[in-house]
């Protein structure tokens, strides 16, 4: 079953809607540019609506990732994908911090402020800096232009984040081309973001068969989020057998 993170949370009742409707994932933003972004302060608010953080909760296993043991892309990520799932069993939905080319030390600082459970970097970070922040990452990967699926499989790095996003529309709403990112998903188990509504998303899940979906923009009305849009998408998304 493909997993679900619903983003650009800006209220309690945005990250309780996506709790209630199944989702996996809360995204809050913290980007500077975004119009999204959230202060620190009602940030552990919506936080804290979602339960315990998972720093929190006692753990009893090894840390998720190890470092070393996994040398090619799709040998460390489908390790990744199976940490998420560890994560997951403990509380779901988990919160991420997303963030775009800001100092590590700024990252870290808010995701214990916030008590965030896992952090994104969707700027022009490099992927040494996952393992510089304080919580597993998420990296978002940009395709530029010409690129084939191949060439994105060929700058993805093992040993740093815990999984990697493809979105080609940074808050624009572009979506990416659906043969592309089945070309990547064949390698990776990839979150894939960018132009997904609750009417687009189970054909996309079919024709890219990604690990998760992300959605911000595809789930609002005029600006804000809304319910009953949440609902349908998490719903189509997890309705769809892969």
């Amino acid at each position: 079953m493909t997993r679900v993170k619903i983003c650009g949370c800006m209220r309690v009742a945005d990250a309780i809607a996506a709790r209630d409707a199944g989702a996996d994932f809360v995204g809050i933003l913290f980007a500077p540019a975004s119009q999204r972004r959230v202060p620190v302060e009602e940030a552990a608010e919506i936080v804290a609506s979602l339960g315990v953080p998972l720093r929190d909760i006692e753990q009893d296993d090894p840390p998720p990732l190890h470092p070393g043991r996994f040398a090619t892309p799709a040998a460390w990520y489908a390790h990744g994908a199976e940490a998420l799932e560890r994560l997951l069993a403990r509380k779901r939905p988990l919160t991420v911090g997303v963030f775009e080319n800001q100092p590590v030390e700024e990252v870290n600082e808010i995701a214990d402020e916030a008590g965030l459970d896992l952090v994104q970097l969707s700027g022009d970070e490099p992927w040494s800096d996952c393992l510089l922040v304080a919580r597993q990452a998420i990296k978002v990967l940009r395709p530029r232009g010409g690129e084939t699926a191949r060439d994105l499989v060929r700058r993805v790095e093992p040993g740093a984040a815990v999984a990697v996003m493809l979105d080609p529309s940074r808050g624009t709403g572009a979506s990416m081309d659906p043969e592309i990112a089945a070309g990547v998903a064949v390698e990776l188990p990839i979150w894939l973001a960018g132009g997904l509504t609750p009417e687009s998303v189970a054909d996309t899940i079919r024709a890219v068969r990604p690990w998760a979906v992300d959605v911000s923009s595809g789930v609002e009305t005029h600006g804000a989020k809304d319910p009953a849009k949440i609902m349908a998408f998490v719903q189509a998304a997890k309705g769809v057998a892969v």
